[in-house]
């Protein structure tokens, strides 16, 4: 049983409800000895010769942080910055002490590095943007810095990690569902309390277009009873095209419609089938995974025997944790889809995300 069905299992009872309520208040003691820890000097914060800048969330998956991070790392990119992302490399399959360096290596295996890193080296290849991954991200960026010359460390969800020192945290709220039910971790999907707001140079609103102009100045609100002088900005995910794995191609959003099947292993599925659906696919069937689902030969025969000639779409972050043989299994019809992040008012608000990633001098 996987630990989002556990949380379902546990919520349905109030004994549960209790047991769950008990683990939020140890989380919480727990944070709270972690940052204290830091505040005091009893644990060491560690400083690299370079601008780092947090992108990440006080809540537990779903903000959209990964597009967040790879419009970022674009945007510094396209100016001529030169620019790395460091991350964890959150459930990667095979780890080591030493950080491990994405970085125009074809050879280079998802499991190595965890499927977003993975993914976000892949999308950033065309513009030379290297990922170190290592838990110690502080030793992964100093060796971004060491390989690279980096000007910029962004650092890929690291708002709760406190040993690498950061000169500005950007903290992503998903209009859709900004703070939960108000509580941490398990009960609640609150990482940390919302004091953590304070911490903000800069807020990003995501899935904003899901949300009534209403409840966006409700949640403004909010997020200024912590932090009542933090820039924030609006943004919208907005899909660009398919990907036609299978032949390769880019396919234009009007080219595929009707019936449809569609998996994925997402923080929210119930976000990607929804697009999917607005973009006119009738989803006649659908799979969903725990986040960060690695595949096997099964799941892709399991979807080509059930999906009855049906167009299969996925999403790049899926698509990278394909067995190497997947060619042999699904033949046809099969499309990643491309979604970016876009910040609402043009460039005027994206000039103020640039000016918190490396201000002008």
């Amino acid at each position: 049983m996987d630990l989002l069905a556990l949380k379902e299992k546990l919520m349905a009872c109030a004994p549960g409800r209790w047991v769950l309520l008990a683990a939020s208040k140890l989380y919480g003691w727990a944070g709270w000895l972690d940052r204290l820890a830091y505040q005091n000097g009893w644990k060491t914060v560690k400083s690299v010769n370079g601008r780092v800048v947090c992108i990440g969330n006080i809540t537990a998956g779903g903000t959209g942080k990964t597009t967040a991070v790879l419009l970022a790392a674009t945007l510094l990119a396209k100016k001529g910055m030169r620019v790395a992302i460091v991350s964890r490399g959150y459930k990667r399959q095979q780890k080591s002490k030493e950080a491990v360096v994405l970085f125009d290596n074809p050879d280079a295996d998802w499991r190595m590095a965890g499927d977003e890193p993975f993914m976000m080296s892949r999308v950033l290849s065309q513009y030379k943007v290297p990922v170190v991954i290592a838990a110690d991200r502080a030793l992964a960026a100093t060796e971004a810095l060491r390989r690279f010359k980096s000007q910029i460390v962004l650092l890929d969800d690291g708002l709760q990690h406190h040993r690498l020192k950061r000169d500005a945290n950007i903290i992503l709220v998903d209009a859709k569902n900004p703070f939960g039910n108000g509580y941490l971790l398990p009960y609640g999907n609150l990482r940390e309390p919302l004091e953590g707001l304070k911490r903000a140079a800069l807020i990003i609103l995501t899935h904003c277009d899901q949300a009534t102009p209403r409840e966006l100045e409700d949640i403004k609100d909010k997020i200024r009873e912590y932090n009542d002088t933090v820039e924030i900005l609006e943004s919208e995910h907005k899909p660009e095209y398919y990907f036609d794995i299978c032949q390769s191609r880019k396919v234009g959003l009007d080219e595929v419609k009707g019936n449809a099947a569609c998996f994925c292993a997402l923080g929210h599925p119930e976000t990607f089938e929804k697009t999917l659906e607005n973009l006119g696919l009738t989803l006649a069937q659908k799979w969903r995974f725990p986040d960060h689902q690695f595949y096997t030969e099964d799941h892709l025969r399991t979807f080509e025997e059930t999906r009855n000639g049906l167009p299969l779409v996925t999403t790049f972050k899926d698509f990278v944790k394909f067995p190497d043989n997947w060619r042999e299994i699904l033949t046809k019809e099969v499309y990643v889809l491309s979604v970016n992040l876009k910040i609402r008012g043009g460039e005027k608000e994206e000039d103020k995300l640039e000016q918190v990633l490396y201000p002008k001098r």
